[in-house]
């Protein structure tokens, strides 16, 4: 069991009680506007059951966070290995964060954590990040956390169907010496 602690965060395993608040997040469209349709609370709970697995299997995955000093749920930050049948190959770190999370620096925050945990455990020689290219609230965090893109390295995924979150870009950070 892996726990990152952060000064405002806790990355930790998924528990029962982050199910309901997990689903409700994404039964939001605001949360769910670059990512596609809203799920229901039985593919949540899949969703959920995926990410457990992952930590318990790789020693990384996507881990739910919570805020250190409420113990809230408030969404998830994490390394997920790049889907096969993408333009590239590599580990990604993502985040998803309650809508009452944001503007906060949460994102910021749990990706920096990400990214250490990540090269200083499994040495990892790059992290990327993807997003559409209209979600510029997240392409911000990337930017935040010193991840830099090159405008011909976006793609289109081919696991969206033709639209407006097909157009993706793809950012990279370097482990540094």
């Amino acid at each position: 069991m892996v726990e990152i602690i952060t000064d405002r965060l806790v990355l930790r395993d998924w528990r029962e009680s982050d199910l309901a608040p997990w689903a409700a997040m994404n039964a939001d469209p605001e949360v769910r506007e670059y990512l596609g349709p809203l799920l229901t609370a039985e593919e949540a709970a899949a969703s959920v059951r995926s990410f457990q697995d992952d930590l318990d299997r790789n020693g990384f995955g996507f881990w739910a966070v919570e805020v250190r000093h409420t113990g809230e749920f408030v969404g998830f930050a994490g390394l997920d290995t790049v889907d096969e049948g993408m333009p590239f190959t590599g580990v990604e770190a993502g985040w998803r964060l309650a809508r009452s999370a944001w503007g906060h620096g949460y994102a910021t925050e749990a990706a920096l954590a990400v990214l250490r945990y990540g090269f200083d455990t499994h040495r990892m020689p790059e992290i990327l990040a993807i997003t559409t290219t209209t979600n510029l609230r997240s392409q911000a965090v990337m930017q935040r956390i010193g991840m830099t893109t090159d405008p011909a390295e976006d793609f289109d995924d081919p696991e969206v169907a033709v639209g407006p979150l097909r157009r993706c870009v793809l950012y990279r950070k370097p482990m540094t010496a």
